[in-house]
């Protein structure tokens, strides 16, 4: 379909451009940055010690209720 216009192209093969498209483009919205990444060993032992909290009962506290807390919306 390269050099083709648009006005050329028959209703299908217009769908079919335009889905490719879009599911391209939502596969590198959605993409996770960090895939592949190794964890810092600083960052496993703090979500291993805030693993630990919850377990043993520390009070969570959910992100609306921090907005709030801090004026947001």
């Amino acid at each position: 379909m390269l050099g083709t216009r648009v006005s050329d192209l028959t209703t299908d093969e217009l769908k079919t451009l335009v889905r490719e498209a879009v599911e391209q483009t939502l596969l590198e919205f959605l993409a996770d940055p960090d895939k592949g990444l190794e964890l810092r060993q600083s960052m496993k032992i703090a979500l291993e010690r805030s693993i630990k909290a919850v377990r043993e009962g520390s009070v969570l506290y959910s992100a609306e209720d921090i907005a709030k807390d801090l004026g947001l919306e």
